[in-house]
Parts: structure tokens; C-alpha cells; sequence
């Protein structure tokens, strides 16, 4: 499927949505793929993303990105476990283009939480987005955090939240709540784990939901005949069978 057919497609399925779409990874080819599809408004990335795609370099990796991709939010994200280095991380990831957002995590590595951080960069201007939540607590505390003005991405784990055996919806529904009285702070549906989550979030209130290249790739599927799809899994069981050669009945 050529870039502009994969980009029609699925514009078509999102085009009752208001939702924003977030690639989610740290392969670069895949990166500049998916932003010549036109589909996505944003990037995020994580060091752990990072180095599963064996980055060596974070600083020459970033810059690398951001010489193709300008004009869309990246995530780049600090990684120190000491607030004093966290801040002069950010300050320097924000150094590196005017469409970066800094990923703060929402405490450090002993629980600490990161809203005294969030607070004073949030008031000098930084794009901020604070990562890793999953409570409504915390989303509570980054609310109270960031400044009125200031443009904030509040990145819940709704993924997360569900491999815990709840429901991530009621959650992400009461963090949209939370954070209306801030215009300027926008709900993302993180950890996304299945194409359903896209309109999940969209229903829960969600501004952004990040997605990996395999759920991208499922936007084709959207409304598609169920009995047209099972017959094509038919088919592929069948093929597949054969490919393998495969005999039950050999010996009988």
C-alpha cells in the first residue's frame, strides 16, 4: 500500500473524530515514514523505546529527527533521577527545536514527586509532557503544577491501568474533568494496546492518543464487514496450513 492510499485510508476512518493521533517509537526510517503519511500530528519517545532500536547516541538521534520533522510535537524525555540534573536535561531538550515537548516524569525512581519541577518549568514557557501516570491523584497534582498558560500534555498509561484488570475509561474520564479548567493542558491516552483504544479514547475525553506503527497500520479496518473478515481469516488459516504442509490424514 503506497503512502498517499494508506493516508486516504485512514483519514477516512478518523474523519469523525476529533482525536489526535501520536506515533509512538524510536526507529527513525519508520519516523519519517509515518510523517510523509500525513496521518499522525505528533511524535513521542522514550529511552526505553530508545534503546530497543539500539540508539547510541540520545542528543545526535534527537537533532536527527528533528531535521526531517519540524513542524509537529516531539517527545523527547529526561532521564536523571535528580531534580537539579532533570532541569538542565529539559532545559537542553527544549534547546533542540521549537516543536520539542519535554517528557518529566511524574516522580523519580523514589517516589518523589516531580510537581515543584513541573511548576517552576512549566512557568518559564517550557512545553511540557509529564509521563508515566496512572493515577487520579497524579493527575490531580499535575493540574495544580502547571502554569495557567502553559501548553502541557498530561500522559496517562490507560494501557497500563488495563493490564491491572480495570477498566481504563472511568479513569481517563474523570482525568478529562480535571484538567478542563486549563485550556492550554491536553489528555493523552498512553500505552495504547489495540485499535479499540483510539475511539475509547476519543469517547473518555482524550485530546491525544499515542499508537505504534502496528495500530497505524489497522486503520484500514475500520468498519470493516465482519463477515468479509472472516472469511479472510478462513482463507489465511487454510493457505497457511498448506504452506506448511501440514497432513492429518496421511497415516490413516
Amino acid at each position: 500500500m503506497g503512502i498517499y492510499e494508506m493516508r486516504d485510508i485512514a483519514m477516512g476512518a478518523m474523519k469523525d473524530l476529533h482525536i489526535k493521533l501520536f506515533a509512538d517509537g524510536a526507529d527513525v526510517d519508520e519516523m519519517k515514514k509515518i510523517y510523509k503519511e500525513g496521518v499522525v500530528k505528533g511524535f513521542t519517545t522514550n529511552p526505553t523505546l530508545m534503546r530497543k532500536a539500539k540508539v547510541a547516541d540520545y542528543e545526535a538521534f534527537a537533532k536527527g529527527v528533528l531535521e526531517e520533522i519540524c513542524d509537529l510535537p516531539i517527545s523527547f524525555e529526561v532521564f536523571d533521577d535528580e531534580f537539579d540534573v532533570m532541569e538542565r536535561e529539559a532545559k537542553k531538550i527544549a534547546s533542540w527545536g521549537s516543536n520539542v515537548n519535554v517528557k518529566i516524569p511524574i516522580t523519580n525512581t523514589r517516589g518523589e514527586s516531580s510537581a515543584p519541577l513541573i511548576k517552576k518549568l512549566s512557568g518559564e514557557g517550557l512545553f511540557l509532557n509529564v509521563t508515566a501516570i496512572l493515577t487520579l491523584e497524579q493527575v490531580e497534582t499535575v493540574a495544580k503544577a502547571i502554569a495557567p498558560g502553559s501548553q502541557t500534555i498530561v500522559s496517562v498509561f490507560a494501557g497500563r491501568i488495563a493490564d491491572t484488570g480495570r477498566d481504563p475509561m472511568p479513569y481517563m474520564k474523570k482525568a478529562a474533568e480535571i484538567l478542563k479548567p486549563n485550556p492550554n493542558a491536553e489528555l493523552l491516552w498512553a500505552s495504547s494496546r489495540e485499535l479499540l483504544n483510539v475511539f475509547q479514547a476519543e469517547a473518555s475525553g482524550c485530546h491525544i492518543i499515542t499508537v505504534t506503527n502496528d495500530i497505524l497500520k489497522k486503520l484500514s479496518m475500520v468498519g470493516k464487514n465482519l463477515a468479509d473478515l472472516s472469511l479472510e481469516t478462513v482463507k489465511m488459516f487454510h493457505q497457511d496450513a498448506f504452506a506448511a504442509q501440514y497432513e492429518i490424514l496421511k497415516n490413516t
